[in-house]
Order: structure tokens, then C-alpha cells, then sequence
């Protein structure tokens, strides 16, 4: 008999949005078991096909049916080096999930939160040691520690290659760490998948930036017979539109690294952020749903999301757009911004104010006719023109590769956007340099960035094994 689907247990909305805890409180052994008992185990498993990494998913979920966590865990690593993580933080509704069998009828079945599930009850009970796999005498560097990195590299050590990350940043985990919150993945989560990954064998090296500190020449100088380049795409977009020099534009990875990591929320750091009463965050993706949260967290008294197409277009997460309507976060759609208006007193050009955000002009759009895209183009409504009230203006429309590897690596081929160019087999046009994930696409998903590190290892391994 069909059950309806088990929802996850969730911090209450107004004490979330003053704390930076785990907002989804993960399932009890209960729910893990009558979730686990919806799956009908298909034969042609369409959500298998339906996952970048291809996890089986029938054979984890089996195990857990019998109540065998640890089981179930296995299984999930024999595929995923990061299942913690994508448990919490991979769009499975739009891709597991929505090939579920049972999704035809009723609700599919909570793969991600039965992942999330197995891999906190092994952190939680596993004390057994991880052995590294023996070394077969060959060399492969990785570059970034991000998720396609340290995909790469966990596929790569359990084969026995000897493998290095280089992290330009000073702790690994790239994007799961400086990019995502606290209240959706905790860093605590992350640094067990690394600590597991460096028992195996993998070495991390951090504050290490490829372009400067080293390039992939020196690289290969030093022994390394293949590179894997997984550094991301960190340079972010703005919207050229007068004002984005005042104080208080930020782009959405300089706010949410600095509260992420330098812990600005703590009033004593280096580098606090003072957010004022009122933020706009500009864009409608799971960036922009982060910052507008954080900034709800740090102290914000209204904070807006400002998009210039609908609800129906926005591309975040139904679950975060859900999680931050609940906690009070207002949705301006159909808006955008034409101006930032900053404090610019002429009189006293040193007065400590002077170049500070005190509004931001917006005006109010229209869907017209399909772009190329197919998606429809949004139109400015003439004379709609208004002017909000802010202290804070938060950019969050996207961001590209940085160009320092592609700058310092002859013969490395990238595209108009910045993003390397790779072959069917993740191979560059750099002879042994491989690459994938966001370095190659632009920002996308944690679970698509896996995907691209599994094939380069793939690849690698028979490149150098034949």
C-alpha cells in the first residue's frame, strides 16, 4: 500500500532565522524506515539513469528496508564520495526524484533525505579506521578541493594513484564551505567527507593558488603525470548599472565567504558585516536564497529578493524559495534594478558616510516573447519606476571561472564565458589536463561538478593504466 511521503522534521521558522543551526533536522530511524518502505525497488530504475554520479539507488535503499545503515552507506560510496553532502544540498526533485516511479502517481520517494540519512547514522556510529589502498606508482595532481576535485580525487585513491590537492584557499572544501551556509550544510559535515578522503590516502595541500604559488607546469616538473583542474568558478557577475562602487554592494561570494569562513557575524572579527535594516539580494538562484537568509541571521530587519521574472521562473531550490518565504524573506518579482543610490555629501568628502547605500531605483517588468533560451524575455513597464529604501544591495546573477590558470597555462583552450573547453572524456586541449565541474560550466550543481570529477578520473585512470 502507497504511504504518503514522510517529510523531514524542520527547525520552527522563527527561531531559525535568528540562528545559523541545520534548518532541516534529518530523519529519524522511523522515517528512514517507512520512507525507505515506499521505494518499489523498479527493475529499470529510471532514477538511477536520472543521477549524474549514476547511483544505484534501489540496491541503498534495500539495505536500509532491513534497517542496515551501514550497509546502505557502502553501497552510496561505491558511487559517491560525498553522500552527506549531496544528501543535503543536490536538487533531487529535479533530478533523481522526478523519474521516480512512483512520482507518476503520487509523491516519489525521498531519495536525497534516505541518502543524507544513511551517511549521518555512519558519521555517527562508525568508528572503524579507513585504510588507504595500496599505491600502483603513479602521480596525479588535482586542482581545487571543491566537489568535482574531491570526486576525482576519492575515485582516484581508491585505485591506488598517489594524489595531491592543491586548495588556494587556507581549509578544503571549496564551494561547500565558503559558498554554502552553515543552516544548510555544516561545515562539519564537510570536513568528515575530507577527513575520510585524506585517510584513504588523499594529500591536501591548501593555500595554494595555481597560477601564482605554482602553475600546472611546475606541476607536471614535479613528477605528476596527469592534472585534474576542479577550481571552480569564483569571479562574480555584476550588472554595470551606476552606484555598484558604493559602500555596501557586495557580490554574493564576497558576503557569503566572509560569513562563511572569516565569521563575520561575530561583531569581534577582522572583517564584520554590518547589514543594516534593509537588504536586497538581486537574482533568484540558491546563491541568492543564501544571502538573503544570511543576512536575515545576521541581524537584518527586512530583507528582499529582487528578480526580474516570476515565481514560475525563478530557479532556486522549491524548497529553499519555501524555507525562505517562511522565515519572512519578501519577494519583489518582475523587478529590476536600473540604479543604486549611495550618501554623497560634496560638502565634506571625507565625512564617514559619504559614498554609503541609501536606496537602490527599481523598476517593474513584464514577461514578453521567448529568448533563445526559450524562457520569455522580461520587458520594463514604462513609468513604473520606484526607489527602495536599503543599507545593503547584494549581487548574486551568476559567476564565471577565474581566468589565473587559463592565463598561466599555455595552450589551454576556454570559451567566451571563461570556461575551459573539454572533450567527451573531460580531456582539455592541454595534453594529460583535465578538467570539469563549474571551471568548465560556470556555477551549477554540486552533484553535476561530482559527475564531471568521476569521468576525469575515469579517464585518467585509463590514460595512465591503458
Amino acid at each position: 500500500m502507497i504511504t504518503p511521503r514522510n517529510e523531514m522534521p524542520v527547525q520552527d521558522p522563527k527561531l531559525r532565522a535568528h540562528n545559523f543551526n541545520e534548518v532541516a533536522l534529518g530523519y529519524t530511524a522511523e522515517l528512514a524506515l517507512a520512507e525507505a518502505n515506499r521505494c518499489l525497488c523498479c527493475k529499470n530504475m529510471p532514477c538511477v539513469a536520472a543521477c549524474p554520479v549514476n547511483i544505484d539507488i534501489p540496491g541503498f535503499i534495500k539495505f536500509l528496508k532491513t534497517g542496515d545503515t551501514e550497509g546502505a552507506y557502502k553501497k552510496l560510496t561505491e558511487y559517491s564520495s560525498l553522500p552527506a553532502v549531496c544528501g543535503r544540498v543536490c536538487p533531487q526533485e529535479t533530478q533523481c526524484e522526478s523519474k521516480c516511479t512512483l512520482g507518476i502517481k503520487f509523491k516519489p520517494v525521498a531519495i536525497g533525505r534516505l541518502e543524507r540519512y544513511a551517511a549521518d547514522a555512519h558519521n555517527a556510529a562508525s568508528s572503524e579506521p579507513v585504510n588507504p589502498t595500496p599505491k600502483n606508482g603513479h602521480k596525479v595532481a588535482v586542482i581545487g578541493s571543491g566537489p568535482s576535485g574531491l570526486t576525482c580525487a576519492g575515485d582516484l585513491v581508491k585505485k591506488g594513484y598517489d594524489v595531491t590537492i592543491f586548495e588556494a584557499l587556507h581549509i578544503p572544501g571549496g564551494v561547500l564551505v565558503y559558498g554554502i551556509p552553515e543552516f544548510r550544510l555544516p561545515k562539519s559535515v564537510v570536513r568528515k567527507e575530507v577527513d575520510t578522503l585524506s585517510a584513504l590516502g588523499v594529500d591536501i595541500q591548501c593555500n595554494a593558488v595555481i597560477g601564482k604559488t605554482l602553475t600546472i607546469d611546475e606541476i607536471f616538473e614535479a613528477g605528476y603525470e596527469a592534472v585534474f583542474v576542479g577550481s571552480g568558478a569564483g569571479l562574480p557577475s555584476f550588472m554595470n548599472i551606476p552606484g555598484e562602487s558604493y559602500r555596501g554592494v557586495y557580490s554574493a561570494n564576497e558576503f557569503l565567504t566572509r560569513v562563511n569562513l572569516m565569521k563575520a557575524f561575530d561583531k569581534d572579527a577582522d572583517t564584520p558585516i554590518n547589514v543594516g535594516r534593509r537588504v536586497a539580494v538581486i537574482g533568484g538562484g540558491n546563491v541568492a536564497m543564501d544571502a538573503a537568509r544570511t543576512a536575515l541571521r545576521l541581524g537584518a530587519e527586512k530583507v528582499y529578493i529582487v528578480y526580474r521574472r516570476s515565481m514560475d521562473e525563478l530557479p532556486a531550490r522549491r524548497e529553499e524559495v519555501e524555507h525562505a518565504e517562511e522565515e519572512g524573506i519578501e519577494f519583489n518579482l518582475l523587478t529590476a534594478p536600473t540604479e543604486i543610490l549611495g550618501y554623497n555629501n560634496k560638502d565634506n568628502p571625507r565625512d564617514p558616510k559619504n559614498g554609503d547605500v541609501i536606496g537602490m531605483r527599481c523598476i517593474k517588468m513584464e514577461l514578453g516573447e521567448p529568448d533563445a533560451n526559450g524562457r520569455r524575455r522580461p520587458v520594463p513597464i514604462e513609468g513604473s519606476e520606484y526607489i527602495m529604501d536599503l543599507e545593503i544591495v547584494i549581487m548574486a546573477i551568476g559567476t564565471s571561472p577565474n581566468p589565473l590558470i587559463k592565463n598561466t597555462t599555455k595552450g589551454l583552450e576556454v570559451n567566451r564565458k571563461g570556461g575551459i573547453i573539454i572533450d567527451e572524456n573531460a580531456m582539455t586541449s592541454r595534453e594529460r589536463v583535465y578538467a570539469g565541474g563549474d571551471a568548465v560550466t560556470g556555477a551549477a550543481t554540486v552533484i553535476s561538478a561530482m559527475g564531471a570529477g568521476k569521468l576525469a578520473a575515469k579517464s585518467i585512470h585509463e590514460l595512465l593504466k591503458g
